[in-house]
């Protein structure tokens, strides 16, 4: 107790207590206390209730929007391209003998057998790996999930169509019905142990459109979760099932695309508004006139002398295009970018600004994807990784030697989409200047452009080797023409700040000093 409040209590206790009562209600949270100010929302059901009654209206709407909306199919793949990008996440295999170096040969034999199985990975022999990767994860930003089966050796009626005996079965979230529970074991259609964790996914056998009444066990099978890859969005611990990452910006996506068809309607309308004739006081009206027809032939340099006493031409100003629209569509789509975990630039398709602020978004943003990789890599890529070594090995197309150390067999460094350069001439010299001071290494550059160390020393090796057989020399940089290709453009230079320009001064300087060293 304060105090003051001590020693009033000492005289008077009742009014101690109510000193003391009024300081714990200033000690509180104010955003905890409500007030006809704002509002103030409660929450009386746990993550997984929500998912069920959300999920799957949030999932419909979102498809809606995929079809019907250029801006949410477009973030959609500007998503799914930097997450997972035209050739898909590499693997390069890393395999450890006992002394902790790499098995070449066996990396070399399991990469090998992986590109053949690249080909034709799924069930239906239609999509490669690295289409398989964007149609997973475009479903699982879309409807917040999406499953696989991972299914190996022999199957009845299954066609592997590559040499190791592994195939992907992919299916959408409404394959996995929300609302088939079983008490505490099966919940939302995950069945898990005591410990939460999943031990087997009930799957509809067709297609869930065929079903019409609520799913019981002779509709689903039983898949166990060791052969079940799950993707899925969580933002709850303990939430079992995914919600769309478009979540928490549908409202504004469609309000976005109301707005823009209500102001393209509107300038149509405009456009198919001329002229009126003001036909001036009442006692010039003459109602013969007004009732014959009258043409004025519009068009460019027309003169209209005909005009009776007292009218005059007006033209009707619509206001439309209107000037505000841009702006108000960069500001939603700014705050739609933030909510979903895109880059504002590639959405909108809006470059402007300088290379450092354009830099700036890039690096920011990079974060986000390389985030979501991880988290693809790590409930897709990597599991498929794991068993087709598993399979390779079983089956007998790729034995694993004896010298490999037990464990490390399927370790495999995983690689993502390089962050993209906005000047590459610059990005060059900055990363050759970071391997010569020692502060970054050759591997690590080469493996933020995405591209496989091996493959790189080896293609440059034969790349010398053949200048040399035919007597070709090899291409050097310039110095000389650096210092001018270095240089900012004027237009970029009025717009950066003395600061910018003097760090810019600063970073050419010292970019020049390591390559001429």
């Amino acid at each position: 107790m304060h105090p003051v409040d001590k020693l009033v209590a000492f005289f008077n206790p009742a009014a101690g207590l109510k000193r003391r009562a009024a300081r714990s209600v200033l000690a509180s949270y104010e955003g905890a206390t409500p007030s006809t100010q704002r509002k103030f929302r409660r929450e009386t059901q746990g993550a997984n209730a929500m998912v069920q009654q959300a999920a799957q209206p949030l999932r419909a709407q979102v498809r809606y929007l995929e079809r019907n909306h250029d801006i949410v199919r477009g973030i959609l793949r500007t998503m799914t391209n930097n997450i997972v990008g035209p050739k898909g996440i590499g693997i390069e295999p890393q395999p450890r003998r006992a002394d902790g170096s790499i098995h070449k040969e066996y990396a070399a034999a399991l990469l090998e057998a992986h590109r053949d199985w690249c080909r034709r990975p799924d069930v239906t022999h239609r999509w490669s790996f690295a289409a398989c990767q964007r149609l997973m994860c475009n479903a699982w930003l879309r409807d917040g999930e999406s499953f696989a089966q991972m299914l190996v050796g022999k199957v009845p009626l299954l066609d592997h169509g590559t040499r190791v005996p592994l195939s992907i079965e992919m299916f959408e979230a409404d394959m996995v019905p929300m609302d088939y529970s079983d008490g505490d074991r099966i919940t939302q259609g995950i069945e898990r142990n005591a410990w939460g964790k999943p031990v087997a996914t009930w799957v509809f056998k067709t297609s869930p459109d065929n079903v019409f009444r609520l799913p019981t066990a002779a509709d689903l099978k039983r898949i166990p979760f060791d052969n079940m890859l799950h993707l899925a969005v969580i933002d709850r611990i303990g939430q079992i099932r995914g919600v769309s990452a478009f979540a928490s910006i549908i409202n504004r996506l469609e309000d976005i695309k109301d707005y823009e068809e209500s102001e393209r309607v509107a300038a149509k309308i405009a456009a198919r508004l001329t002229a009126y004739i003001k036909k001036g006081t009442p006692d010039l009206y003459d109602a013969d006139a007004a009732s014959a027809d009258r043409y004025i032939n519009l068009q460019a340099g027309t003169i209209i002398d005909d005009l009776a006493l007292g009218e005059e031409i007006g033209l009707i100003d619509s206001k439309r295009p209107n000037p505000n629209l841009i702006t108000f569509r960069q500001g939603q789509l700014r705050a739609a970018a933030a909510g979903v975990g895109a880059s504002y630039s590639s959405i909108s398709r809006d470059y402007s600004g300088t290379y450092s602020s354009q830099r700036q978004e890039l690096v920011e943003q990079w974060v986000c994807y390389a985030t979501l990789a991880d988290e693809f890599v790590g409930q897709f890529v990597q599991p498929i990784w794991e068993m087709f070594v598993l399979a390779a090995d079983l089956s007998g197309v790729v034995r694993r030697p004896a010298d490999v150390k037990p464990g490390t067999e399927d370790d495999a460094a995983y690689v993502a989409q390089a962050m993209p350069w906005i000047d590459p001439l610059k990005e060059a010299l900055g990363a050759e200047a970071l391997v010569k001071s020692r502060f970054a290494s050759q591997v690590e550059m080469i493996r933020r452009r995405g591209a496989n160390p091996s493959d790189v020393l080896e293609q440059s090796a034969a790349f010398e080797a053949e200048c040399r057989r035919l007597d070709l020399s090899l291409p050097t940089i310039d110095p000389a023409l650096l210092e001018t290709a270095l240089d900012d453009d004027e237009e970029t230079k009025a717009q950066e700040s003395e600061e910018d320009r003097q760090a810019a001064a600063a970073l050419r300087a010292h970019i020049l000093a390591a390559i001429r060293d």
